[in-house]
């Protein structure tokens, strides 16, 4: 009998909770897996104290300091504990083949692919992290802006026009991304694992940004973006 995974989020004030990329990646793919999993939510404030708790490793920053993110999976069917959203779907991919996100060995080209896409949405991400302060307690918000302020410098309001051309700047290049394999998705007509980090970069503009912000986004590349996203949430079950 197989046993339970602990998906390990973050907490917010929106229904159902879920919001930030990294942590909706392993649960697209539990989810498209078929896999049973629970979510605990934490206070984005907690993270660190809960995840030393439970014994997850931390990363590293630049300076040296330890830092402490979700996504983390427990899998007590073998006692891993597993920090990271890429290496929990190399984790996950391993332990439970069935049904490849990695399909056609192409774990490497995903891993390319996610570093070129982050690349693309950061330097336009501002006035989506002021968004994301608005859905987070008042004292998780304050922790979320001296965490991200580290690697997106303060002040997030002042260029707001121009992070909005930078951020269709940067869906457009994706979206010639796509058009070379003229298929549904990144590979083709084969879904994987490109196409989850995607979405979940995606649900996080559709669940934090203002109504219209998003009707925006939709309107891009002739709707192609809400389709994606809904799309994948088809395909993983979680429409």
């Amino acid at each position: 009998m197989m046993q339970t995974l602990v998906l390990y989020d973050t907490l917010s004030n929106l229904p159902g909770n879920s919001w930030s990329p990294n942590p909706a990646k392993p649960r697209f793919i539990l989810s498209y897996k078929g896999l049973p999993f629970v979510t605990v939510w934490v206070e984005y404030s907690d993270i660190s104290i809960a995840m030393k708790a439970i014994g997850a490793k931390p990363n590293k920053r630049p300076d040296g300091t330890d830092v402490y993110p979700v996504p983390v999976l427990s899998d007590p069917n073998t006692g891993a504990l597993i920090t990271d959203s890429l290496e929990i779907a190399s984790y996950l991919e391993k332990t439970y083949p069935e049904k490849p996100i990695f399909p056609n060995n192409s774990e490497s080209l995903i891993c390319e692919f996610d570093s070129a896409h982050i690349k693309l949405i950061i330097p336009a991400v501002k006035s989506t992290f002021i968004c994301s302060t608005e859905i987070l307690s008042p004292v998780s918000a304050k922790f979320f802006i001296k965490v991200r302020s580290m690697d997106v410098p303060l002040p997030w309001d002042a260029n707001y026009n121009e992070d909005w051309a930078l951020l269709e700047k940067g869906h457009n290049t994706a979206y010639e991304w796509y058009q070379k394999t003229d298929g549904k998705w990144f590979m083709g007509d084969t879904f994987s694992y490109a196409d989850i980090i995607v979405a979940c970069w995606l649900l996080w503009f559709k669940r934090v940004l203002k109504e219209d912000e998003w009707v925006r986004i939709s309107s891009w590349n002739g709707g192609k973006w809400a389709q994606v996203l809904a799309d994948v949430e088809k395909e993983c079950g979680l429409a």
